[in-house]
């Protein structure tokens, strides 16, 4: 597969995975546009891997992780669904808007990990080799963000029921 196959091809699956895992579209089309010019550059290394798509992926991700060293400080929006989705349902779409500011709130890694679980269907073991780390650390920042995330989406419905106030 040539470069211009893959953009055609694979660009718009790339783009919405680093949508997810950015939290924002401008974001992901940053990630996404350096991620290209890198791949464009080393496309014989990227076209020989034995699956492309997740040695692109893997590029997302270590670049996502990386705007945190080029940029002091990103408060991501939670857009992250494009004009292509189906409309939702209003609650649905308020329970997803919900769920993405949380996910915002996490750790650059921890996000990571619950993007590449959740949304990139991979295994521990995959996402382990795409960060560089072990399983077991893959399991303990899955770990801490799902209990973040249920401490966050659980506890202010839990304080409204006894009529006590949660400032967040």
């Amino acid at each position: 597969m040539t470069f211009d196959e893959w953009t055609r091809a694979g660009l718009p699956t790339l783009l919405r995975f680093a949508t997810v895992l950015c939290g924002s579209g401008d974001l992901a089309g940053d990630v996404v546009q350096e991620v290209a010019i890198k791949a464009h550059r080393h496309w014989d290394r990227v076209a020989a891997a034995a699956n492309p798509e997740a040695y692109l992926r893997k590029m997302v991700v270590n670049e996502y992780l990386s705007w945190r060293r080029k940029w002091s400080r990103f408060v991501p929006r939670p857009e992250i669904f494009t004009a292509e989705t189906v409309a939702d349902h209003a609650d649905q779409q308020a329970d997803r808007d919900e769920l993405i500011a949380e996910l915002a709130k996490l750790p650059r890694r921890q996000r990571a990990v619950l993007v590449l679980r959740y949304f990139g269907g991979l295994t521990d073991a995959e996402i382990a080799d795409l960060l560089g780390c072990s399983g077991s650390t893959v399991r303990a920042h899955a770990s801490r963000a799902l209990a973040t995330l249920r401490i966050e989406l659980v506890a202010p419905k839990s304080f409204q029921n006894t009529g006590v106030t949660h400032a967040h």
